[in-house]
């Protein structure tokens, strides 16, 4: 039976065998989108054939709306098949709109209500080792051989490692909580019908995992698909500081700085994975923001142990998408 045909029996057997169905826009994994119109209710479809797994979307999403989060409810599932039918939350993505400041109160309002819950007891690590480990694979099993032509020497290897450990030391003796790990602009949706932290649509979850509270609004504040003004970032900060006492200001400070250094390395790395393994070239816009986006953290003195190692291997006219691929 053809992916095809599996998709269809799944929509007749739920009431949609007479849908039109439209493709919406597909994320950095290998799972697809498509919104149902003309069945018993618009619904969204989500294709996600092997080797993706909606297991941790459904137990992760029950979670979320436990905590009064709106998010997509599942309106049919077969999760051996990897399809879902779920609620249809709309278009109005805040990636697609003009950054503003009740926009971001909201999403800071609703980082704080997922962070200060219990998190689900089966949340995979994304602690300092984790994050470290993705960090140097993306560098050098993607963007270093697409730059230099060579595998990356072992010497770098182990002078990254070091320098990851020493940056992420404040992650890895901070508090831990629930981490989105996608939780920008383009995972969020405006639903101007609801109120509170229910106003705000949160999606693309399934990869959360249990890491420090800082990491989360590293992903917000400096999204690295679409430009955020400083006053924009400063504002967001300050409210989420303000909602989170607790949260000690230095300790928090060296660790949102080494959340942001370890992102922007790692993504900066990942376009070029996307375009290569793939088959994705258009993320490669991407490239110069995030490029940027680490430079300005790699200039905080937390960040000192990554700028040497980057000084050390990757001089500042390489810091780029690797040159002769396209966007």
């Amino acid at each position: 039976m053809s992916r095809e045909q599996e998709i269809a029996g799944f929509l007749a057997r739920h009431g949609y065998d007479a849908a039109r169905i439209e493709p919406l826009a597909q994320d950095a994994s290998f799972r697809r989108y498509w919104r149902i119109l003309d069945g018993p209710r618009s619904a969204v479809l989500m294709d996600a054939p092997p080797p993706e797994d909606v297991s941790p979307f459904l137990r992760i999403g029950a979670h979320l709306a436990r905590i009064g989060l709106s998010v997509p409810a599942i309106l049919a599932a077969d999760a051996a098949a990897g399809l879902l039918l779920e609620e249809d939350l709309g278009d109005a993505l805040l990636s697609a709109m003009a950054p503003r400041e009740e926009l971001f109160d909201a999403a800071v309002d609703v980082l704080v209500a997922i962070q200060q819950a219990g998190p689900p007891a089966d949340l995979p690590a994304w602690g300092a080792a984790e994050m470290s480990a993705t960090a140097r694979g993306t560098l050098f099993d993607w963007w270093w051989p697409a730059t230099f032509g060579v595998p990356a020497p072992e010497a770098a290897r182990r002078d990254f490692a070091d320098a990851l450990a020493a940056l992420l030391a404040p992650v890895a003796t901070g508090p831990v909580c629930f981490v989105h790990r996608d939780f920008f602009p383009g995972n969020l949706l405006w639903l101007a019908d609801r109120s509170g932290i229910r106003r705000l649509g949160v999606i693309d979850f399934q990869g959360a995992g249990l890491g420090h509270p800082a990491y989360d609004l590293v992903s917000l504040i400096q999204d690295a698909r679409r430009d955020i003004s400083v006053d924009l970032a400063e504002r967001a900060l300050a409210r989420y500081l303000a909602a989170r006492p607790e949260l000690d200001g230095p300790d928090f400070q060296a660790a949102f700085i080494a959340c942001a250094a370890q992102r922007h390395l790692r993504v900066s790395a990942q376009w070029v994975r996307l375009a290569r393994r793939d088959g994705r070239p258009s993320y490669l816009v991407h490239g110069p923001r995030s490029w940027r986006l680490l430079g300005q953290a790699l200039r905080h003195p937390a960040a000192a142990p990554l700028a040497a190692a980057m000084d050390r291997w990757i001089p500042p006219e390489y810091r780029a998408n690797p040159r002769g691929i396209a966007a």
